[in-house]
Order: C-alpha cells, then structure tokens, then sequence
C-alpha cells in the first residue's frame, strides 16, 4: 500500500516537472504568447505605416530627384497637395501584373521543381535535401536546398536575353518599378493573410503555432512556425529566398543598364554597388544551408513580418543605393572608390568567417580548432514543448571571443559600403546603414532575451565570458 502510494506521488511529481518544462519552454522559442501595450503599439504603427515609408522613399526618387525633404516641404508650404503627388504616381498595369506573374511563378518552378545539382558539382558547396534545426514542438523539417541553381538559371536567362535574344530590355524593372511595387504589396497581403488563416484551419503542425488572441499581433509576426503546402513548399524559405533575394541582383543590373542609357557610361560607384551586394547575395545563396540555423528559421514565425517585408520591403528599400545612382550618377575617384571597396570586403570577411566559425563548431560539435586552437565554449541545457532535455554548446572562442554577434559586425560594415559608394548630397541612400543598425541592434537584444529564457543561468554564464554584443570593448 505505501509502496503504491509512493509510485503515484512520484507520478504526480513526475507530471508536474514535465508541466513546468512545458510552460517555461513555451517562451524559449519564437514569438511571444501574450502582448504588451509596447509590442502592439509598435505592430500598429509598422502596419500602417511600413508601405507608407517605402511608397515615399520610391516616390521621392520619381518625382523629387531623391530628395526626402521637397515633398515635405511641398506639402507644408501648400505648393502641393497629397492628391497632386498620388496622381502623379503610375499606377498598377497589365504589362507590370503580367512581369511579376511570371516572375514568381518561375522562381516557384525553380523552387519545387529542379532538384539541385549545384552540390554535386560545385566542391564545398552544400544543398539538396537538408534538414533543418528541431523546432518547439521537436519536429525537424526537410528542405530542398537549391537556391544558387535558381540564382545561376534566373540570372543565365537574364543575360542571354540581355546580349542575343533581346525578347526585353535590361531596363525593364526600373521602367516599371512603381507598377511592379503595387504587384509586390497585393503578393505580400495575400500570402500574409493566407498564413493566418492557414494558422487557424488547417496549420501544417499545430503544436508549433502560437496565438495571442490580438489579432493585429498574430497577423504582424505570424501564427505558424513553419507554414507548408505539402511536403516542400516551406513560405518562410521560399519567401526569405526567392522571389526577393534572387531578384535583388536582378534589379541593380537594371539600375546599371539604366545608367548607361541615360548617360553612355556605368559608373564605378554603380560597379561598387552591383559587386559589393552581388557578393552577399551570392554568400546567401552559397550558405544557404547554413541560413536553416539562423533566427528567420530557426525562430520567426511566418506573419506579415516576413510575408510582406520579403516581398516589398526587402526588394524596394535595400535596392536605394542603385536607383539613387539612376538619378544622381556619381563617378568616384580611384582612391575612394579603392577604399569603400576595401571596407566592403573586410566587412564581408568579418562576415563570412564569423558564422563559418560557429557552423564548423557546431557541425563537428566542438571537435575543431579555431585560429589554430581547440574551440572554448559553454555548455547549456533546454526543454522542448514535449518536455525532452537538449544539450547545446555556446562558443567563446575566434570572433565569437570578441562580441557575442560579431557577424553583425561585419553585416555594418558593408551596408555603410553601399552607402558610401552614393557620396554626400543627399540622405537617402544612407537609410539602409541607418535601418539596418536598428534592426540588427534590436535582433541582438530579441535574441539574446530569447536565448536568456531558454538556457537561464547558462546564458548569464555565457555573456560574463563574452561582455560585448557588437563592438569589443564599446557595446
């Protein structure tokens, strides 16, 4: 009788510690569970004010010459009206409906498709199938990694049509890129709403959703962790990836073919640009394997955040040192351009070797030498909803020594490049260094809260042995 008494109070214990697990575990991934006035506060205002901001920054280089302030001042002085700007403005055509159509549903056909074949003949490169890290509800999702092959494809196509087939001119995009920014925002809302409703009827993994109850916050930063359409089709992939990044190159080669009809010539810092973001499009696509561990994968829910930010917001505002170039051409000396150049590619370096750094730690779990010597890290322990332990290992050695995200670092460092490469006059093309500091100050911040509430104390041992987040010695 005791005995049996006993083995239900160890059961009762056994129960509760798993409910614990669980409830504490539920903050250690993703989004949050419930809302702060501060959060909604913030959703509103993106909401309605994020396809406002890229609206006048695309509208000012149309009929402002760049500037960020004549259409202010217009307006404040009464010289014009919002509806003498707005019917100013090219409205949605077929011809632009029918280009952004086509687009996507070739980089969809890209994606499902064409298995990849780059891994097979490229050395070091890694693609095909992959699997990705185990979410909250310990599922590891399958991925088609194939992202290079559909860059290489679009891009072969591109310039095959661009000096043999001429069936359009490289000009294309820039031609029509207002039209195209209408097309871009209805793909956005659409695919946003459908991952919503998706998350209430019929989600691809229930326990891996949250919901909140506010409606605003569920539609902004997504209800699904992982959102499918049958086996392959992940939206957060295939959103982050394809159609924007792909088309990001795409896009500055029609600003420079722009630039050359206008004015006879390509100018340097145009190159500058065209090289410098070429390069980290290609190192997106060249690791994308390794980008299924990083935040946008490994925590973000699928919402509006993602759905209309990598529709519009990605393609629209970190293409503004390419089309302000269109409008002002600014031909750099050599000296200058040498050294933006030389900054860009440091930056990159820092970049690179940084997360190649944590993804050989990581794949050989320890068991490699960084700059030389054995990896130092700390170990750390979390739950899953189901309440199963995991082991993981934070390094502290390399770059990962220095600052505790140090890859952003070198992310700044070439995004001040870009910017550098447009000259002084005008402010503009400067809101990408600008954006993307806050954005990547905040993700350090949202990160390292997620981080605290998974590993608890371990976190706090880890961030003792590297006091920095982005600048040794400053911050």
């Amino acid at each position: 009788m005791a005995a049996h008494q006993e083995k239900k109070l160890a059961q009762e214990r056994k129960h509760k510690t798993t409910q614990n697990d669980t409830q504490t575990s539920q903050v250690q991934w993703g989004r949050a569970w419930e809302v702060d006035w501060f959060s909604l506060a913030s959703i509103l205002f993106l909401l309605m004010f994020a396809p406002l901001i890229v609206y006048y920054f695309i509208m000012s280089c149309d009929q402002y010459q760049c500037s960020l302030t004549d259409p202010l001042i217009d307006l404040l002085t009464g010289n014009k009206h919002l509806s003498d700007i707005w019917h100013k403005t090219p409205m949605l055509t077929s011809r632009a409906a029918g280009i952004y159509s086509l687009w996507v549903a070739f980089q969809v056909v890209l994606y499902m498709f064409i298995p990849d074949f780059c891994h097979k003949v490229l050395p070091g490169y890694v693609g095909g199938v992959q699997e990705g890290a185990v979410t909250p509800a310990g599922v590891v999702n399958k991925y088609e990694i194939n992202g290079l092959q559909a860059w290489i494809i679009t891009h072969v196509l591109w310039f095959a049509n661009a000096y043999y087939f001429h069936f359009f001119s490289p000009t294309i995009i820039f031609d029509n890129w207002i039209p195209l920014l209408w097309c871009a925002n209805i793909l956005g809302y659409a695919v946003s709403t459908f991952a919503m409703i998706k998350g209430y009827c019929f989600p691809t993994n229930a326990k891996d959703c949250k919901f909140t109850g506010n409606f605003f916050y569920d539609y902004m930063m997504g209800i699904e962790f992982n959102p499918r359409i049958g086996k392959w089709f992940d939206f957060k992939l295939f959103f982050n990836g394809r159609p924007g990044i792909v088309a990001w190159t795409l896009i500055n080669l029609s600003y420079a073919a722009k630039q050359q009809e206008l004015y006879g010539q390509v100018t340097n810092s145009m190159i500058l640009v065209n090289i410098l973001q070429g390069i980290y499009v290609l190192d997106f696509f060249w690791n994308e394997a390794w980008y299924l561990k990083t935040i946008d994968i490994c925590h973000d829910h699928f919402g509006w955040y993602l759905g209309w930010g990598d529709c519009v917001w990605l393609p629209y505002l970190y293409t503004l040192q390419g089309l302000y170039l269109v409008y002002h051409p600014v031909q750099l000396g050599t000296a200058n351009a040498v050294g933006i150049l030389i900054l860009g590619l440091i930056g990159y370096y820092i970049f690179r070797v940084t997360n190649h750094q944590k993804d050989l730690f990581r794949r050989t779990d320890g068991n490699c030498r960084i700059w030389g010597k054995k990896p130092e890290y700390i170990e750390c322990s979390y739950m899953s909803v189901d309440g199963t332990k995991y082991y993981s290992k934070l390094m502290t050695s390399g770059f990962w020594g220095w600052a505790r995200h140090f890859n952003y670092t070198g992310d700044l460092m070439g995004s001040l490049a870009y910017c550098l490469a447009c000259g002084f006059a005008h402010i503009l093309p400067y809101f990408y260094i600008i954006y993307m500091t806050i954005l990547l100050t905040h993700r350090c911040i949202r990160d390292e809260h997620r981080c605290f509430s998974k590993y608890g104390k371990d976190w706090k041992r880890y961030t003792a042995a590297v006091p920095y987040r982005l600048i040794p010695g400053i911050f």
